[in-house]
């Protein structure tokens, strides 16, 4: 297999029964059909050729294991031991991955296995009876070699070099030295007998040492050890030290004359560093919404506490008009602060007109005034400077309908319907009510206008109705308004 593996002890290997119980979610019935298939293996593997393997997903765990295997009894042996009960990490074995994730068959076909060999690999998804993949069946052939390597890469004391570069007289993998990974080579007794520049870069920094030629590399950074104690295991480790950050991937490789060992370094310490500065730059702008949020609570506060004081029902108002443009701000921040993983700061603009909508009903005293949403499924977000200009307007709209459209009526409905046209959102806030017999100018009106105009880069409108009124707002999808596919 092409991966890298840890063996799992205390289970009888051979029982494909004991592993997909203990480490996967399969039913009894998809056990027994990878039972059956597992009989027909060996029958396979013979008239093919080929290394036959079925791997399963781990419940728990972003990895597979092998279940089942089988080998040509003819063939140059691939594997010296038995890979059943081993895990299989996606970062070795894309193929078997992606046969999974998409539900149909893929290949590789040069890929290197654990054992330093090149193989073809195909891999074909089993389905149960409900048409779930519950398992992969892996397909292994040798590769033959079209080409001789040149003297000097015979000579070389490793095997991985007509991976990386097509044979030419240079004896050093050219390549590898452009490469910002560290690439090391040791062998049997762990001493470095090639690095390209990252890698000596990485040794000297992390040892002190400029010259390391005759040391074992496990013992000049001790904390690779783990890694060479997974013996013939491919193997990859995420390590921090001295407040760096590296995965460590070690590839055994057959060499002509003794063991080889392959290790790609990749420093992450500097993305480390980013993902740092980012969290703390998204926690520092989730404490300001937060303080903002309290903040508009606090103004809000302070207006009710006057709006008491105050007994003019005109003033009162006026009051309440500002209590509502200062909660439907507020919203844009609860809806963001909901969402602890909203990194992006985007809002629902659905959910936002449901929340603004509904709590204005609430503090109307027009329960009999009933709230209808049409929107298809459309899942519209914008980010938070839209989505207050987008509260604000809903606000206006919905507060003259309240206001104006259900005089001397106990009953009426307001309808709020976003609709997609292409690249163009159209708002539709409409009522039964007695209908506007004339535009009025107003501060409200004035609000909404300068919003849609300036800030959404939009267009308002009142639509002739036979009954109540409609309004509509269109305004461009763009890179802050944006609509999110399934």
């Amino acid at each position: 297999m092409l991966a890298d593996y840890s063996l799992i002890g205390g289970l009888n290997l051979s029982n494909i029964q004991s592993l997909c119980r203990k480490y996967t979610n399969l039913s009894a019935t998809d056990i027994d059909k990878l039972i059956e298939i597992e009989a027909t293996l060996t029958y396979y593997a013979e008239l093919t050729d080929c290394y036959m393997f079925i791997d399963c997903l781990l419940e728990n765990l972003p990895h597979a294991i092998v279940v089942a295997e089988a080998f040509p009894k003819k063939e140059i042996g691939l594997y010296e031991k038995s890979v059943i009960g081993k895990f299989v990490f996606e970062s070795f074995e894309p193929a078997v991955f992606a046969a999974f994730k998409h539900q149909e068959k893929s290949s590789i076909s040069r890929a290197i296995t654990q054992e330093g060999i090149t193989v073809e690999q195909n891999v074909m998804p089993i389905f149960n009876e409900q048409q779930q993949v519950i398992a992969v069946l892996i397909q292994e052939k040798m590769v033959k070699m079209q080409t001789t390597p040149k003297d000097d890469f015979q000579n070389m004391p490793f095997a991985l070099i007509e991976h990386i570069v097509e044979p030419n007289p240079q004896p050093i993998p050219v390549v590898s030295d452009l490469l910002v990974e560290s690439i090391i080579l040791t062998n049997h007794e762990n001493k470095v007998i090639y690095s390209n520049p990252a890698g000596y870069h990485f040794i000297s920094e992390l040892s002190g040492l400029e010259n390391f030629d005759n040391v074992a590399l496990d013992k000049i950074l001790p904390f690779l050890q783990e890694v060479y104690d997974k013996g013939d295991d491919v193997f990859f480790l995420e390590i921090t030290i001295d407040r760096k950050s590296f995965i460590v991937k070690k590839i055994p490789i057959r060499s002509q004359n003794e063991k080889v060992t392959l290790l790609i370094i990749h420093d992450l310490t500097e993305l480390k560093l980013k993902e740092n500065e980012l969290m703390m730059k998204t926690f520092a702008i989730r404490e300001i919404h937060h303080r903002v949020k309290n903040n508009l609570q606090t103004v809000t506060s302070l207006l009710r506490l006057q709006m008491r004081n105050d007994r003019s029902a005109a003033n009162a108002s006026a009051f309440q008009e500002a209590l509502n443009r200062i909660y439907s701000i507020s919203s844009v921040y609860e809806l963001i602060l909901e969402n602890e993983d909203n990194a992006e700061e985007k809002v629902d603009v659905i959910a936002l007109a449901k929340k603004i909508g509904h709590k204005m009903i609430d503090t109307s005293n027009t329960a009999t005034i009933q709230l209808a949403f049409q929107h298809d499924n459309l899942q519209l977000f914008c980010h938070s400077k839209k989505a207050v200009s987008l509260a604000l307007i809903i606000c206006e709209l919905l507060q003259n309908a309240l206001k104006y459209a259900f005089i001397g009526r106990d009953e009426g409905t307001i309808d709020i319907q976003f609709i997609q046209e292409e690249s163009t959102i159209s708002l539709h806030i409409s009522d039964n009510g007695v209908g506007m017999q004339e535009v009025k100018a107003s501060f409200g009106m004035e609000i909404i206008t300068r919003l849609v105009e300036y800030d959404l880069a939009g267009s308002f409108s009142i639509i002739p109705s036979e009954e109540g009124t409609h309004t509509q707002i269109q305004f461009p999808v763009s890179e802050e308004v944006f609509i999110v596919n399934d």
